[in-house]
């Protein structure tokens, strides 16, 4: 299914209102002025809402589904509609917003 392209200013939340951020992205594909970021970026994540309570709060986060025909160096990007999963809490990531400009499928 066709979806937006994620890229550094993309607004994305583990499922307890944590910030999730790429670790890497790619240097050489920009959209909206930022990088595009790719399914092997680590997400970090800071925030979360379990913190503090007797579950551990999402401290990463890896990309389990991305494009299955648009590319970066060889490596499928992101894409809306992606699937993460959060460490240690084996919850997802939510893609809140990106950029409405550049789909890939």
């Amino acid at each position: 299914m066709p979806g937006y392209l994620l890229h550094l200013g993309a607004t994305v939340t583990c499922m307890h209102a944590g910030q999730a951020l790429p670790v890497v992205t790619d240097p050489h594909v920009f959209v909206g002025g930022q990088p595009i970021v790719t399914q092997t970026s680590i997400y970090t994540i800071t925030g979360c809402a379990l913190a503090g309570s007797s579950s551990p709060p999402c401290a990463t986060a890896q990309w389990v589904t991305a494009a299955t025909r648009v590319m970066a160096g060889g490596i499928p990007v992101l894409l809306q509609d992606s699937q993460a999963v959060c460490t240690p809490t084996g919850t997802g990531l939510i893609i809140v917003s990106t950029q409405g400009h550049v789909r890939g499928t």
